[in-house]
């Protein structure tokens, strides 16, 4: 929307109000589609923000977590476990995982830093982890009607958008997992026609993820991102499934 309002001519004040409106109104009437929704990574900055957000709005919300549930994304058998659980159908599943630092390694700046501990540890936490959530989450969706699979991605996984390099374990891991979720859209489209399978960014949230790494990038609490990406799915049809948007509903290049 705001690229669209720039090319119309529109100032900056007032792409920002009339982007601001348009949030609003699109998150009054979230749980008009997720009256029913499971949150993944519900004990985080962001998933814990977005199950008060839902529940403040009158959705029934599920939630899993390592904390609170044992939940380990990276082991199928516990992931099995947890979703076999659930019960119904959810017109929302969030996955609200990931990890910028997994087992002490911290984001490389450069090539030379690269292991293959650090990469494999980046892919079971921001991929493979997602990606068999995804495996077992999907057969909740309803066959029919408005439904939405989505999961926090990062600006970062982007190649197109790529233009300092570094951090290459996490990029590669979040370019992945967005190569899953385009794929994975494109399956679920056969059977769930009205259905929305999407990768978000969040921007640049302030949670202990974050907190290291944000240095001069603008930061946003948890719960206006909990806003903002509600409102960017709100704002989604099936035709928008497999694709890979912002917080502020612009679509990131792959």
């Amino acid at each position: 929307m705001r690229s669209t309002l720039r090319k119309e001519g529109c100032d900056e004040k007032t792409v920002f109000s009339i982007v601001a409106v348009e949030a609003a109104r699109r998150a009054s009437t979230i749980t008009d589609m997720a009256h029913r929704t499971l949150i993944i990574g519900a004990s985080g900055g962001i998933g814990s923000a977005i199950t008060a957000k839902l529940q403040d709005n009158g959705s029934e919300v599920t939630t899993l977590s390592r904390s609170a549930d044992g939940l380990d994304v990276t082991d199928e058998a516990s992931v099995k476990a947890a979703l076999g659980k659930a019960t119904g159908e959810y017109q929302l599943i969030f996955v609200a995982t990931g990890a910028l630092v997994v087992g002490g390694a911290e984001p490389e700046k450069a090539l030379k830093e690269v292991t293959a501990q650090s990469m494999s540890g980046q892919f079971a936490v921001n991929c493979i982890g997602p990606s068999l959530v995804m495996k077992h989450a999907l057969p909740l969706l309803p066959r029919k009607g408005p439904s939405c699979f989505a999961a926090l991605s990062a600006r970062v996984g982007s190649i197109g958008d790529n233009k300092i390099g570094g951090w290459y374990s996490y990029r590669t891991a979040k370019a992945a997992l967005n190569q899953m979720i385009h794929s994975a859209a494109i399956e679920l489209k056969r059977t769930h026609r009205e259905a929305v399978c999407v990768a978000l960014h969040p921007g640049t949230v302030a949670t202990d993820f974050t907190a290291k790494y944000a240095g001069r990038h603008k930061t946003v609490e948890p719960e206006e991102a909990a806003h903002n990406l509600l409102a960017v799915l709100e704002g989604l049809g099936p035709d928008d499934s497999g694709k890979f948007y912002d917080w502020q509903g612009e679509q990131v290049a792959w």
